[in-house]
């Protein structure tokens, strides 16, 4: 397991420094994180004990399809005379009589493979591999990554998990209605910075004792919440591209603040249950597995839920305490889409920033240094709006606006004053400046410490005529 205690500075680009100073004039792009490559699904790319695994449970699942033993006997559809698998009861259509043999063999086996399409398909994927279809061999080296491409406990963990979709009716959950009072538990919000969906899981809002006993106080309370998460995982891969190339698996983010405890029998009971169901049913979904504001608890229950993940699965885990949460966070997703509460950009309903202009650019500000931002703001009547946030505590802040006309003075925006680490609440400092003449702002951050400060920071302008 992977505590992360610090995290790499990102250099901005096209920077001049002059008397101790940096000044940019444009905004630079925070660089991907490159600390975790997931495997290729490219058949190119794959290494020769691979391609040989992938190439053998397409085999098996040939035949097991073809010969209707993939699933129970019970739950496999009724055969015909004809070796036929029959559709449900009134989609059944009569074979032609005076059809020739060959016509009428050739239609038999075309309504096989397509009830058999019909019928086995994962997230939506035809599961027979003559298919050639490419989203197949994706979600089939899911199953062997899984097992460390052991064919045979592949194939079994494929058809562990077509049984107890079967038996669960999982292709149905999408459909159900579990209320709004889970909805503030787990929600997706945002993509990290290699395109993962972002999976948030709120454990504080069970801290409320009657949603509590509502979530986990009976058999059936806990049922109803497994259900509703494999709903929640189910809405995560719609948003994937289950392809070589695409975005085929989700970013986790377990918030455990004010989380009960491991002393909640009924917790730990919910918990063990989803872990192993989510672990056997949705093999390499999950990139990574991040636990944010960790308490001292925690370790207790990982030992607990330790020996119901694979090592594979644990290896995924990052854990922060918290006075880690944001710096972890900013690791593996742009600042713009961290919420503000955790010390991110992104605010609900925010109109400001739109896709286009969100992107938030950082700076180092080394001990002892001055960095100064300008924004340009040329023409008469344009608003300009701006925010900053420093990590590692404090420094020193002030805004001017410096008119080009040089018998014009220049306008104090914003006295200079400490910018403390903000409270994860707060979010950025966001200030706007309508210029009354053509001119530029500065924004002068200044470091009075021994130690080297992240300065994270964006601003647009809007001109009158969109005022």
């Amino acid at each position: 397991m992977a505590v992360e205690d610090s995290i790499a500075q990102e250099q901005p680009s096209k920077v001049a420094q002059e008397n101790g100073k940096v000044f940019l004039s444009e905004p630079t792009a925070v660089e991907k994180s490159s600390s975790y490559r997931e495997e290729s699904d490219f058949l190119s790319d794959l290494q020769d004990f691979e391609k040989k695994a992938l190439f053998e449970l397409k085999t098996q699942l040939e035949e097991a399809i073809l010969g209707n033993c993939l699933l129970k006997k019970e739950d496999q559809p009724e055969k015909n005379d004809g070796n036929v698998m029959k559709a449900e009861k009134g989609d059944e259509e009569d074979q032609p009589e005076d059809a020739g043999e060959e016509k009428a063999t050739q239609q038999c086996e075309e309504k096989k493979f397509e009830e058999i399409n019909n019928i086995l398909c994962l997230w939506g994927v035809p599961l027979l591999p003559s298919k050639g279809r490419e989203a197949t061999d994706v979600i089939l080296l899911k199953f062997l990554r899984a097992r460390e491409f052991k064919v045979n406990d592949a194939f079994e963990m494929l058809k562990n998990t077509l049984q107890w979709r079967k038996d669960g009716n999982i292709d149905s959950v999408l459909e159900e209605e579990f209320g709004a009072e889970l909805g503030s538990a787990a929600y997706m919000n945002g993509i990290d910075k290699e395109g993962h969906p972002v999976c948030y899981n709120i454990y504080g809002v069970f801290e409320d004792e009657e949603l509590y006993k509502k979530t986990f106080g009976t058999d059936e309370n806990r049922r109803h919440f497994l259900r509703w998460r494999f709903q929640l995982m189910e809405k995560g891969i719609q948003k994937l591209d289950l392809r070589p190339g695409g975005v085929t698996s989700l970013l986790q983010i377990n918030d455990l603040k004010n989380s009960p405890g491991p002393s909640r029998k009924e917790l730990r009971i919910a918990m063990k249950q989803a872990v192993g169901a989510l672990q056997d049913n949705y093999p390499e979904y999950v990139a990574r597995n991040i636990f944010i504001n960790v308490p001292f608890w925690f370790y207790a229950l990982n030992a607990l839920l330790s020996p119901f993940l694979t090592q594979r699965s644990k290896s995924k885990f990052v854990v922060a305490r918290p006075a880690k949460v944001t710096d972890t966070l900013l690791k593996y997703i742009p600042a713009e889409e961290v919420p503000v509460q955790y010390g991110g950009f992104k605010r609900e309903n925010d109109f400001e920033f739109s896709d286009q202009d969100a992107a938030v650019s950082e700076i180092s500000i080394k001990a002892g240094s001055t960095v100064t931002i300008e924004i340009p703001a040329e023409e008469v009547g344009s608003t300009s709006i701006w925010e900053l946030m420093v990590l590692n505590w404090e420094v020193n802040y002030k805004a001017e606006f410096v008119p080009f006309d040089q018998g014009s003075y220049t306008i104090i925006v914003q006295k200079s004053k400490k910018m403390v680490s903000q409270s994860l609440e707060a979010g950025p400092i966001r200030n706007t400046f309508i210029n009354n003449e053509s001119g530029k702002l500065i924004l002068t951050i200044d470091n009075t410490s021994s130690k080297k400060k992240r300065l994270l920071y964006r601003y647009k302008t809007k001109k009158s005529s969109s005022l």
